[in-house]
């Protein structure tokens, strides 16, 4: 036994990994009744480990103790008699939970997420729904994390995932990834997985602004699509390219208080250089093709940051340019926000301001925290602390997690200071966003 309890992070990612090879045993039918088994086993985990020690190997202690609370609740709907010994078997069949009883397929058949995933985008269900499906199921997004991540209420994410947990348990089996349908479930996997890695980057956590084990968790699943042949698309090379390149800045966004660090402070010497390498890399396997996808375009954009040695000597037209078709191409207003911060960056703070008010559909952004952000970043840069001010706090009432809350605190004093001295920034100077939105559309 060891001493002390694994943290958050290990039971949200042992509950995605428990509810896939749950779902494999028991038929998709009874994903209701794999999430129960689950989150009852991770509930007991943590009283009977705070009480006699956490096991040698937990995920091996989860996965038999769930199959055991799978029985359990089968026996108490009175359908043991049917499935019961059918589980019991493929527990004794499988033995160390690396065992699978498919263990003959390549690496990537043989991932139950991987394939849970691609069970989640099943052409009936809704792409939105797919997708916050997945989120919900393999990586313990709550509703509210998924509200935030997709910019829509709580109440409706919540039917969202009723309903489309509703159509997939019609179906039997997990997807088979050499299916007619792999192609067209491949691009709600693709923007699953974006979703996923953009979450831990920037996203809405409440505890933390940057969540490591999930850009981990996506970089894991995008690899497995690497591995296997039928997925390993242009677009998947430009999203695994995206994740790496984007990756590779991580060690430089929080600082060892725990604070947000602006992208033109950053310590550049800190970016991870082989990521970047293999993110140019991967950028460069998926230019074969005639398509070119949104990952394409972000990874271009991210390739353009990763190679300027300074945010002053970034190439802000070029990046502007990627943004115009990346609009034509999935039009978004977050999109759009980061398009308005790049002309910012280029033509000065006055120019970024039109492109911010001119954005369509802003009431999609009224729970977005970057949008009056970026409206008081550069209203600071253009010489009005008291407009910058307002929008600041605005930002703050709307901050996610501690440290986007001091972050704003810090700008908003930064405003107090300059009305109380009487000075201002200098209006002509380019402006750097201080608070980048995400990407997510």
């Amino acid at each position: 036994m060891t001493a002390s309890l694994p943290d958050e992070d290990f039971f949200r990612r042992e509950s995605g990994r428990l509810v896939s090879t749950l779902t494999r045993m028991l038929g998709v039918h009874h994903l209701a009744l794999a999430e129960d088994a689950v989150q009852e086993t991770l509930a007991a985990a943590v009283e009977v480990w705070a009480f006699r020690g956490v096991p040698e190997n937990p995920s091996a202690w989860l996965t038999t103790a769930a199959r055991n609370r799978a029985v359990s609740l089968l026996r108490r709907e009175r359908t043991a008699r049917r499935f019961a010994p059918e589980i019991v078997r493929l527990a004794d069949a499988e033995g160390a939970p690396t065992e699978s009883p498919v263990a003959h397929l390549p690496p990537a058949l043989r991932d139950d997420e991987l394939r849970m995933m691609f069970s989640c985008c099943h052409p009936d269900i809704p792409e939105d729904a797919q997708v916050a499906l997945v989120l919900s199921l393999l990586s313990g997004f709550s509703a509210h994390e998924l509200a935030e991540a997709f910019l829509v209420s709580r109440a409706a994410m919540e039917k969202r995932l009723s309903r489309a947990k509703k159509m997939l348990s019609g179906t039997r089996g997990l997807f088979e990834l050499g299916a007619r349908d792999f192609e067209t479930r491949l691009v709600a996997v693709h923007r699953a997985l974006y979703l996923l890695f953009n979450e831990g980057y920037h996203g809405a956590s409440p505890d933390a602004a940057v969540r490591l084990d999930l850009c981990r968790e996506a970089m894991r699943l995008v690899a497995l699509l690497l591995a296997h042949p039928p997925a390993a698309t242009p677009a998947t090379h430009a999203l695994a390219a995206l994740m790496a390149l984007d990756a590779a800045r991580l060690p430089a966004r929080v600082d060892e208080a725990g604070d947000l660090t602006e992208l033109s402070r950053q310590d550049r010497s800190r970016w991870d250089g082989r990521l970047i390498a293999r993110g140019l890399e991967l950028l460069e396997s998926s230019a074969r093709g005639e398509v070119v996808s949104e990952y394409h375009l972000e990874a271009a954009i991210a390739a353009t940051h990763a190679l300027a040695p300074s945010a002053e000597k970034t190439s802000w037209g070029e990046i502007v340019e990627l943004y115009d078709a990346l609009l034509r191409l999935r039009p978004s207003p977050v999109v759009a926000l980061n398009r308005a911060v790049a002309i910012a960056e280029q033509l000065g703070p006055e120019r970024g301001l039109e492109a911010l008010r001119s954005i369509p559909g802003t009431e999609r952004l009224s729970a977005y925290p970057f949008y009056p952000a970026a409206l008081g970043e550069l209203e600071l840069r253009c010489g009005r602390p008291a407009d910058a001010r307002r929008h600041f706090r605005a930002a703050h009432r709307l901050a996610r997690n501690p440290a986007e809350r001091t972050f704003l605190e810090r700008r908003i004093a930064e405003c107090e200071r300059q009305l109380s001295s009487g000075s201002s920034p200098d209006a002509t100077r380019p402006s750097s966003s201080k608070l980048s939105p995400r990407r997510t559309r």
